[in-house]
């Protein structure tokens, strides 16, 4: 895919159009898009039954002591390998498996960060994600012509500041788009 048309580091938002579907108001940060597919983390999905003090507990880990974080929810990142961890975090310390991301952003998915957690010695801003999403080389494209999806830049208030239930209608607010107005209607010239 030519990287001028490349949404790597921009937001997917769910359109009517998805709708009784997985990704039903979801918003996607898309970590990676090329000629090979794409693949993003749904950032507004939480886990009904785990949270980062429960995920903590699950790999035998101590549990810090006055943290703000413990409570935060665990996300669904997406419906593909629902095993597989990732946490998106500003780009502080060193990580043994961490892909660079713009904006002094990276994605990781060992489990020296969760150790690093449960010492509080983790960057401030991060989101834990189990699964992802992942299109065919393609396949995206033909749903956002399909108004399934619309696209914003990346927004690191958005990802780090903006309480998880609110991202959706935060992310619309930044086209100048309210909810109610939104139609499953193509509206193609």
């Amino acid at each position: 895919m030519n990287q001028l048309h490349s949404l790597e580091h921009h937001f997917l938002i769910a359109m009517p159009a998805l709708n009784d579907s997985w990704f039903e108001k979801t918003v996607i940060y898309i970590v990676e898009d090329n000629e090979h597919g794409t693949m993003g983390l749904v950032i507004n999905l939480p886990h009904k039954k785990l949270n980062i003090k429960e995920l903590l507990e699950h790999f035998d880990l101590p549990i810090p002591e006055h943290s703000e974080f413990l409570n935060n929810d665990v996300l669904l990142g997406g419906p593909v390998d629902l095993e597989r961890g990732f946490i998106l975090h500003d780009s502080l310390g060193q990580w043994k498996s961490s892909m660079n991301l713009p904006d002094n952003m990276s994605m990781t998915v060992s489990e020296d960060f969760l150790n690093a957690l449960s010492e509080n010695q983790a960057p401030p801003n991060f989101i834990t994600c189990l699964g992802f999403a992942g299109w065919e080389p393609g396949q995206l494209a033909q749903e956002i012509q399909e108004n399934s999806w619309l696209t914003i830049p990346f927004n690191h208030s958005l990802l780090f500041e903006t309480p998880v239930e609110e991202r959706w209608e935060v992310a619309l607010g930044t086209l100048g788009i309210s909810p109610e107005f939104l139609s499953s209607e193509a509206g193609h010239a």
